[in-house]
């Protein structure tokens, strides 16, 4: 027993690093060099996944930016990267070893470069701390991919984790301490390098706003990854006020220089990979659409994409499938559901948008949910099979059935003129008139492409705040 002892201290003793941030002697099971490595891979696979967003020169505004801040830091000497990552989720998130993103998505709701650098100080902050590391040390005996690691969730057919939101992406979570700590840290690195570190609290502040709205700009946002105390910007305002007494000379704020830079930028879907136009789903590549019910919540991804009806667990999905080859349709969706584990009721041949097709009526069980029925059509669009299907709890299926009937039955091919016609919204930038107000301006100028709510949060306004004459103003355009 004594030799037993003796062993786990030792091993204690060697698992025990020093915190860069704190200072303090702290259990830990990753080295830095695990770090460094666990971070590379990843790195690598959210650049393939994700994409980087198309714009050099955003990007090396972000990477300048970021660095200077990482030099900066209590680890300054980390492979540090910053990328701006082609998202139309309003996110920033970090991985071990200094791999820092921030998606375009979250951009336009920034309404300056400190509100930026106050973005990637936070997520400095959870690398300089070793939160990742730490939460390794916590679940050991878990697996890298539960904690850090497989950032993308593989999808499983037919449906996927729609208990999930659809989402094939999953962001490290932090606990709550963590996170005001790295709010404490991004303020401080804000402040050591210049900026206003009261545009941390201040978007913050915005961030709120977003959660108490039902506008989404893509999930999964940083609400669903980023835990948020109610008094989170009063919070980090205790080290604001300490930051700033300690400073000297003027703070830089520079929204004119922050706007120059994301004039222009994507706002929402790119056509490219799809766009949700109100309640319908258009992919001018593939040239085809798709009408959702009205007021579900829908989602795209690289792998599906998913409808959900507000507040239940109640899923449409649209995907493609891999049929093996000489299978034919009404084989290929008999396989397709077979194999995820979905019992026929009823299975017919139909014709959808001209288009061969499968319907069927499916039993099965889906994770997160349990126990479902399921409605699916299967349907034949030049030499891809496509999936479009409903679930819902036995006890909800009879009431949703006829918005899954719609739904299949508006899939429909596009014409290569439609679908050269659909171009990505984008921001522009607006000065306000003598009687503007956010609807007018959403209306007029904007065209309803986004609500008065979203424009005045994406300003740093209230709800209740109405803009002044002569403000500049960031808008949602159609691109040309």
């Amino acid at each position: 027993m004594r030799l037993v002892l003796a062993l786990v201290a030792a091993v204690l003793m060697t698992a025990c690093a020093t915190n860069p941030v704190t200072g303090k002697r702290e259990l830990s099971f990753m080295s830095e060099e695990q770090e460094i490595s666990v971070g590379r891979e990843l790195d690598a696979q959210v650049r393939q996944e994700m994409g980087l967003y198309e714009n050099p020169d955003l990007q090396r505004y972000v990477q300048e930016i970021g660095m200077r801040l990482a030099r900066s830091s209590q680890r300054p000497n980390l492979p540090w990267s910053f990328a701006v990552v082609d998202s139309p989720a309003v996110n920033a998130f970090a991985l071990p070893g200094g791999f820092i993103y921030i998606t375009r998505g979250i951009l336009p709701y920034l309404d300056n470069e400190a509100q930026l650098v106050g973005v990637l100080g936070h997520e400095i902050g959870h690398v300089t701390a070793r939160h990742a590391a730490q939460q390794y040390t916590r679940g050991m005996g878990a697996s890298l991919g539960v904690l850090v690691g497989s950032i993308f969730v593989p999808q499983i057919a037919p449906f996927g984790d729609l208990a999930q939101g659809g989402i094939g992406v999953l962001f490290l979570k932090f606990g709550r301490d963590d996170e005001l700590q790295a709010d404490a840290l991004g303020a401080e690195y804000t402040a050591a390098n210049g900026w206003d570190p009261d545009e941390v609290p201040a978007f913050l502040t915005t961030l709120a706003r977003i959660s108490e709205t039902s506008d989404r700009n893509g999930v999964p946002n940083w609400m669903s990854t980023h835990p948020q105390p109610e008094n989170r910007a009063a919070r980090v305002g205790v080290t604001v006020k300490k930051v700033r007494a300690g400073g000297e000379g003027a703070w830089v704020v520079d929204r004119d220089g922050y706007l120059a830079h994301i004039d222009g930028i994507i706002f929402g879907d790119d056509p490219d990979a799809g766009v949700v136009r109100g309640n319908v789903f258009l992919h001018p590549p593939l040239r085809f659409a798709i009408e959702f019910p009205q007021g579900w919540e829908i989602t795209n991804s690289d792998e599906q994409v998913v409808a959900q009806e507000p507040g239940n667990k109640v899923f449409m999905v649209l995907r493609t499938i891999d049929p093996r080859p000489g299978r034919s349709l009404d084989q290929a969706a008999q396989q397709h559901m077979k194999e995820a584990g979905y019992k026929a009721v009823d299975v017919t041949s139909a014709t959808i948008g001209g288009m061969q097709a499968v319907l069927g009526t499916y039993e099965g069980n889906a994770s997160g949910i349990g126990k479902v029925t399921a409605r699916g059509g299967h349907v034949l669009l030049g030499r891809s099979t496509f999936f479009i299907g409903g679930i819902a709890p036995p006890d909800m299926y009879a009431r949703v059935t006829s918005d899954f009937e719609h739904a299949i039955q508006s899939f429909r091919q596009m014409s290569q003129a439609e679908a050269n016609a659909i171009e990505p919204n984008v921001l522009d930038l607006y000065t306000a008139r003598e009687g503007d107000t956010w609807q007018s301006i959403a209306q007029r100028a904007g065209k309803g492409l986004v609500s008065a709510t979203t424009l005045a949060i994406m300003n740093d306004h209230a709800i209740d705040e109405q803009p002044k004459p002569g403000d500049r103003l960031k808008i949602v355009v159609a691109g040309s």
